[in-house]
């Protein structure tokens, strides 16, 4: 992922106003691993209901703002972005705003996703005994690959229904 700046994160919201965008708690920037990541996700500190999630949507930054839980829920629930459901915290019900008119009248999608938003993490380990059995470094690297473009492309996906309205 491109490192992104707090001016092109605030410019490239996609379903909250500016005075949201404004008001949106960032994460350090400059403690991001920007290589490991297919996407930002965060908590806002000072509002632990509302998240964010920033990628790269046909050649620019899309941002869009979520609202979910404070806490991990307790049952397991399969990331839908990620499809991970062995590590980090569970998944949660997520939902976002529709942009434009429609996200103006209150109408909004949708899914789940990692509570902590750390999927780009959970793509790159290393699969569990029950999900790849082999060894073969060749083979690993082609399972991780492939999961990194499924995350990739089903939170395209999400973002861009978002954004469509």
């Amino acid at each position: 992922m491109i490192p992104l700046t707090e001016s092109l994160i605030r410019s490239s919201f996609v379903n909250a106003s500016k005075g949201d965008a404004k008001r949106a708690l960032l994460p350090d920037l400059d403690a991001v691993a920007w290589e490991r990541l297919d996407l930002l996700g965060w908590q806002d500190a000072k509002r632990p209901k509302l998240h964010y999630v920033s990628l790269e949507l046909d050649d620019e930054i899309a941002t869009i703002m979520l609202r979910g839980t404070e806490r991990p829920p307790g049952k397991k629930l399969l990331c839908s972005w990620c499809e991970d459901i062995v590590d980090g915290i569970r998944a949660a019900s997520f939902v976002a705003p529709l942009g434009g008119e429609s996200g103006r009248r209150g109408n909004t999608i949708g899914t789940a996703i990692c509570a902590d938003l750390r999927c780009s993490r959970n793509v790159r380990r290393a699969p569990s005994s029950f999900e790849l059995r082999s060894e073969d470094p060749a083979l690993l690297a082609h399972h991780r690959e492939q999961k990194i473009a499924g995350l990739r492309e089903r939170s395209a996906r999400f973002v861009r229904a978002v954004r469509a309205g």
